[in-house]
């Protein structure tokens, strides 16, 4: 996914044992990495805006845990990470082609997560697991404008509409955090 941090994630947990033959670094326009992954060439640069918003890093900052990883050698990498982009169209008609075939409303980096996949298989022969963390309803105005219909939004989700969005500084020191937690519990 366009979510480094997770990808980095599952790496780390592949080399303690997790048996996974390979990651797919799957995101939308902004395709800094998949280039990388491509070229050995890293260009960061300026995010596009696109459907899939969570994607729209030009500069993704857990890049450097990946290339950590690694030690910072493509060749090694590419070994066990593929990267893929596609355009907002392209997400689009996956979005739609998921809801007509398997009955399922996936939001949009769900949907470039099924296309990465699907492009893989088409040089592996392999079953696939697509991760995704976003609701379709948390962009409930364009699944529908693109599915041509309305969706339903969980009660929990709903509650959230409107609420103020709360935070709170703590220090890094694990006590401090502990204790915050404790105190909220």
């Amino acid at each position: 996914s366009g979510n480094f941090g997770n990808l980095t994630a599952g790496l780390l947990a592949k080399r303690m044992g997790l048996p996974v033959h390979s990651f797919i670094a799957a995101t939308n326009a902004n395709n800094v990495v998949p280039e990388y992954l491509k070229t050995g060439d890293y260009f960061p640069r300026l995010s596009k805006h696109t459907l899939s918003n969570a994607m729209d890093v030009g500069a993704p900052s857990n890049f450097s845990r990946m290339l950590d990883l690694y030690c910072s050698t493509w060749n090694d990498i590419r070994k066990d990470v593929t990267g893929y982009s596609f355009s907002d169209e392209a997400t689009k008609r996956a979005m739609r082609e998921i809801d007509s075939r398997y009955g399922y409303t996936m939001d949009p980096h769900g949907a470039i997560g099924y296309l990465a996949l699907r492009e893989y298989q088409k040089a592996h022969s392999c079953l696939g697991i697509i991760l995704e963390t976003a609701h379709p309803a948390k962009f409930v105005e364009d699944v529908e404008e693109i599915l041509g219909r309305s969706i339903i939004v969980p009660d929990s989700l709903r509650m959230l509409h409107g609420k103020e969005k709360e935070s709170v500084k703590i220090t890094s020191i694990y006590e401090d955090f502990k204790e915050w937690l404790l105190y909220r519990g």
